[in-house]
Protein backbone atom coordinates (compact mmCIF):
# COMPACT_ATOMS: atom_id res chain seq x y z
CA UNK A 1 0.00 0.00 0.00
CA UNK A 2 1.20 3.37 -1.07
CA UNK A 3 1.55 6.70 1.14
CA UNK A 4 -1.71 8.36 0.79
CA UNK A 5 -2.41 11.76 0.36
CA UNK A 6 -3.49 12.68 4.08
CA UNK A 7 -0.24 10.61 5.48
CA UNK A 8 1.88 12.84 3.74
CA UNK A 9 -0.23 16.03 5.19
CA UNK A 10 0.38 14.39 8.71
CA UNK A 11 4.36 14.12 8.12
CA UNK A 12 4.23 18.26 6.98
CA UNK A 13 2.22 18.84 10.13
CA UNK A 14 4.32 16.79 12.56
CA UNK A 15 7.70 18.75 10.82
CA UNK A 16 6.15 22.28 12.07
CA UNK A 17 7.23 20.99 15.35
CA UNK A 18 10.32 19.44 15.11
CA UNK A 19 13.30 21.40 17.08
CA UNK A 20 10.74 22.84 19.34
CA UNK A 21 11.67 21.22 22.61
CA UNK A 22 10.05 21.93 25.60
CA UNK A 23 6.36 24.00 23.61
CA UNK A 24 2.50 23.04 24.26
CA UNK A 25 1.51 21.75 20.86
CA UNK A 26 -1.76 23.76 19.89
CA UNK A 27 -2.98 21.47 17.17
CA UNK A 28 -6.45 22.16 15.76
CA UNK A 29 -7.99 19.42 13.85
CA UNK A 30 -7.47 15.80 13.60
CA UNK A 31 -4.41 15.89 10.90
CA UNK A 32 -2.68 18.86 12.95
CA UNK A 33 -3.50 16.59 15.75
CA UNK A 34 -1.91 13.24 14.51
CA UNK A 35 1.37 15.22 13.29
CA UNK A 36 1.88 16.61 17.02
CA UNK A 37 1.30 13.18 18.45
CA UNK A 38 3.99 11.65 15.87
CA UNK A 39 6.35 14.11 16.40
CA UNK A 40 6.28 13.60 20.26
CA UNK A 41 6.60 10.23 19.71
CA UNK A 42 9.48 10.86 17.41
CA UNK A 43 12.04 13.41 17.03
CA UNK A 44 10.38 15.73 19.39
CA UNK A 45 10.46 13.78 22.57
CA UNK A 46 10.18 17.16 24.68
CA UNK A 47 6.81 18.60 23.01
CA UNK A 48 4.13 18.62 25.80
CA UNK A 49 0.15 17.54 24.87
CA UNK A 50 -2.61 19.04 26.14
CA UNK A 51 -6.33 17.66 26.13
CA UNK A 52 -7.62 21.32 25.12
CA UNK A 53 -8.71 21.68 28.79
CA UNK A 54 -6.35 21.55 31.93
CA UNK A 55 -4.15 18.35 31.67
CA UNK A 56 -0.78 17.51 30.13
CA UNK A 57 -1.37 13.97 28.00
CA UNK A 58 1.17 11.81 26.52
CA UNK A 59 0.78 10.91 22.49
CA UNK A 60 -1.44 8.14 23.30
CA UNK A 61 -4.15 10.40 24.99
CA UNK A 62 -2.64 9.03 28.75
CA UNK A 63 -2.60 11.93 31.88
CA UNK A 64 1.13 13.42 32.42
CA UNK A 65 0.10 16.30 34.60
CA UNK A 66 -1.84 19.16 35.49
CA UNK A 67 -1.98 22.46 33.35
CA UNK A 68 -4.15 25.01 34.87
CA UNK A 69 -5.37 27.93 32.71
CA UNK A 70 -2.84 30.24 34.81
CA UNK A 71 0.02 28.27 34.03
CA UNK A 72 -1.37 27.96 30.31
CA UNK A 73 -1.56 31.97 29.50
CA UNK A 74 1.87 31.85 31.17
CA UNK A 75 3.13 30.06 28.27
CA UNK A 76 1.09 31.24 25.78
CA UNK A 77 2.50 35.05 26.32
CA UNK A 78 5.90 33.95 26.95
CA UNK A 79 5.95 32.30 23.44
CA UNK A 80 6.41 28.87 24.23
CA UNK A 81 3.51 27.62 22.85
CA UNK A 82 3.25 26.42 18.84
CA UNK A 83 -0.28 26.50 17.03
CA UNK A 84 -2.03 25.12 14.58
CA UNK A 85 -4.57 26.91 13.69
CA UNK A 86 -7.17 26.48 10.24
CA UNK A 87 -8.23 29.14 8.03
CA UNK A 88 -10.95 30.41 6.23
CA UNK A 89 -8.88 33.13 4.37
CA UNK A 90 -5.17 33.37 4.32
CA UNK A 91 -3.23 36.04 2.60
CA UNK A 92 0.14 36.73 1.06
CA UNK A 93 1.89 37.61 4.11
CA UNK A 94 -0.03 35.26 6.30
CA UNK A 95 -2.83 37.22 7.55
CA UNK A 96 -5.76 34.76 8.59
CA UNK A 97 -9.65 35.30 8.59
CA UNK A 98 -11.65 33.21 10.44
CA UNK A 99 -14.58 35.52 11.13
CA UNK A 100 -16.37 36.81 8.23
CA UNK A 101 -16.74 36.78 4.32
CA UNK A 102 -17.60 39.88 2.70
CA UNK A 103 -17.55 43.37 3.75
CA UNK A 104 -17.93 44.11 8.05
CA UNK A 105 -20.70 45.98 7.52
CA UNK A 106 -23.03 43.53 6.04
CA UNK A 107 -21.22 40.47 5.66
CA UNK A 108 -22.02 37.26 3.06
CA UNK A 109 -20.98 34.62 5.72
CA UNK A 110 -20.49 34.52 9.64
CA UNK A 111 -18.03 32.43 10.52
CA UNK A 112 -16.17 31.32 13.95
CA UNK A 113 -15.55 34.87 15.18
CA UNK A 114 -11.85 36.72 15.94
CA UNK A 115 -11.66 33.72 18.64
CA UNK A 116 -7.51 33.61 20.03
CA UNK A 117 -6.64 34.66 16.95
CA UNK A 118 -4.80 38.12 17.45
CA UNK A 119 -3.47 36.97 20.70
CA UNK A 120 -2.10 33.15 19.35
CA UNK A 121 -0.57 35.22 16.32
CA UNK A 122 1.28 38.04 18.51
CA UNK A 123 2.57 35.90 21.63
CA UNK A 124 3.41 32.51 19.96
CA UNK A 125 4.40 31.02 16.87
CA UNK A 126 1.34 29.63 14.84
CA UNK A 127 0.84 27.49 12.03
CA UNK A 128 -2.03 26.71 9.64
CA UNK A 129 -3.26 23.95 8.13
CA UNK A 130 -6.02 24.20 4.80
CA UNK A 131 -7.51 20.96 4.03
CA UNK A 132 -8.63 22.29 0.89
CA UNK A 133 -5.93 24.66 -0.83
CA UNK A 134 -8.29 26.96 -3.17
CA UNK A 135 -8.34 30.91 -4.29
CA UNK A 136 -11.05 31.14 -2.12
CA UNK A 137 -9.23 30.60 1.14
CA UNK A 138 -5.23 31.80 -0.72
CA UNK A 139 -6.41 35.18 -1.24
CA UNK A 140 -4.59 38.41 -1.83
CA UNK A 141 -6.34 40.32 0.71
CA UNK A 142 -8.22 38.95 3.62
CA UNK A 143 -11.73 40.01 4.71
CA UNK A 144 -11.25 40.89 8.34
CA UNK A 145 -7.94 40.28 9.75
CA UNK A 146 -8.05 37.60 12.74
CA UNK A 147 -4.01 35.96 12.62
CA UNK A 148 -1.83 38.22 12.37
CA UNK A 149 0.33 38.39 9.46
CA UNK A 150 4.04 39.13 8.67
CA UNK A 151 3.27 43.01 7.52
CA UNK A 152 0.90 43.94 10.23
CA UNK A 153 2.74 42.81 12.61
CA UNK A 154 5.51 45.05 11.08
CA UNK A 155 3.90 47.74 10.89
CA UNK A 156 2.66 47.14 14.82
CA UNK A 157 6.38 47.24 15.96
CA UNK A 158 8.70 45.48 18.62
CA UNK A 159 5.79 45.02 20.83
CA UNK A 160 4.07 42.65 18.19
CA UNK A 161 7.07 41.29 16.24
CA UNK A 162 9.05 40.05 19.67
CA UNK A 163 7.09 36.66 19.64
CA UNK A 164 5.21 36.29 16.27
CA UNK A 165 6.24 34.01 13.93
CA UNK A 166 4.40 32.07 11.10
CA UNK A 167 6.43 28.82 10.80
CA UNK A 168 4.70 27.15 8.13
CA UNK A 169 1.19 26.48 5.87
CA UNK A 170 0.64 22.90 5.37
CA UNK A 171 -2.02 22.27 2.46
CA UNK A 172 -3.43 19.55 1.10
CA UNK A 173 -1.08 20.34 -1.33
CA UNK A 174 1.98 21.30 -0.25
CA UNK A 175 4.08 23.02 2.26
CA UNK A 176 4.39 26.93 2.28
CA UNK A 177 6.80 29.35 4.61
CA UNK A 178 7.26 32.93 4.73
CA UNK A 179 11.07 33.19 4.31
CA UNK A 180 11.42 35.76 1.50
CA UNK A 181 12.50 39.32 1.70
CA UNK A 182 9.11 40.94 1.70
CA UNK A 183 7.76 37.88 3.72
CA UNK A 184 5.36 36.59 1.44
CA UNK A 185 4.33 33.45 1.17
CA UNK A 186 6.50 31.16 -0.56
CA UNK A 187 6.11 26.84 -1.73
CA UNK A 188 8.66 24.77 0.08
CA UNK A 189 7.26 21.64 -0.77
CA UNK A 190 5.04 19.70 -3.30
CA UNK A 191 3.23 17.02 -2.23
CA UNK A 192 3.87 13.69 -4.88
CA UNK A 193 1.30 13.95 -7.43
CA UNK A 194 0.86 17.84 -7.60
CA UNK A 195 2.75 20.47 -9.81
CA UNK A 196 4.04 23.92 -9.21
CA UNK A 197 1.33 24.86 -11.38
CA UNK A 198 -1.83 23.37 -9.96
CA UNK A 199 -0.54 25.27 -6.68
CA UNK A 200 -0.26 28.29 -9.04
CA UNK A 201 -3.95 27.89 -10.27
CA UNK A 202 -5.38 27.40 -6.76
CA UNK A 203 -4.06 30.45 -5.11
CA UNK A 204 -5.15 33.72 -5.37
CA UNK A 205 -2.18 35.73 -5.24
CA UNK A 206 1.32 35.67 -6.63
CA UNK A 207 3.61 32.92 -5.05
CA UNK A 208 6.58 32.62 -4.78
CA UNK A 209 8.20 29.17 -5.93
CA UNK A 210 11.04 27.80 -7.43
CA UNK A 211 11.64 25.31 -10.45
CA UNK A 212 13.35 23.11 -8.64
CA UNK A 213 10.74 22.33 -5.49
CA UNK A 214 11.60 19.09 -3.86
CA UNK A 215 8.17 16.95 -3.18
CA UNK A 216 7.21 16.69 1.05
CA UNK A 217 9.37 13.87 2.15
CA UNK A 218 7.52 10.75 2.75
CA UNK A 219 7.34 9.20 6.34
CA UNK A 220 9.71 6.26 7.64
CA UNK A 221 8.61 2.98 7.78
CA UNK A 222 8.57 3.83 11.80
CA UNK A 223 6.44 6.73 11.18
CA UNK A 224 3.91 5.10 8.56
CA UNK A 225 3.53 1.74 11.25
CA UNK A 226 2.75 4.71 14.19
CA UNK A 227 0.34 6.39 12.30
CA UNK A 228 -1.23 3.46 10.39
CA UNK A 229 -1.26 1.40 13.64
CA UNK A 230 -1.13 3.14 16.67
CA UNK A 231 -2.50 6.88 16.41
CA UNK A 232 -5.16 6.67 13.42
CA UNK A 233 -6.10 2.74 13.16
CA UNK A 234 -9.50 3.78 11.81
CA UNK A 235 -7.88 5.89 9.57
CA UNK A 236 -9.96 9.22 10.25
CA UNK A 237 -7.12 11.30 8.21
CA UNK A 238 -8.78 9.93 5.27
CA UNK A 239 -11.60 11.76 5.32
CA UNK A 240 -10.30 14.94 6.27
CA UNK A 241 -8.05 14.96 2.72
CA UNK A 242 -8.68 14.34 -0.50
CA UNK A 243 -7.45 11.63 -2.59
CA UNK A 244 -3.53 12.70 -4.93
Amino acid sequence: MGVSRAEYCVIACAEAWRDNGEVLASPMGPIPSLGARLARLTFSPDLLLTDGEALLVDADGGLEGWLPYRRHLTMVTGGRRHVMMGASQLDRHGNQNISCIGPWEQPARQLLGVRGAPSNTLNNPVSYWIPRHSPRVFVERVDMVCGVGYDRAAAAGPSATRFHRIPRVVSDLGVFDFDTPDRSMRLVSLHPGVTVARVREATGFELTAGADTPFTRPPTATELRLIREILDPDGVRDRHVGAA
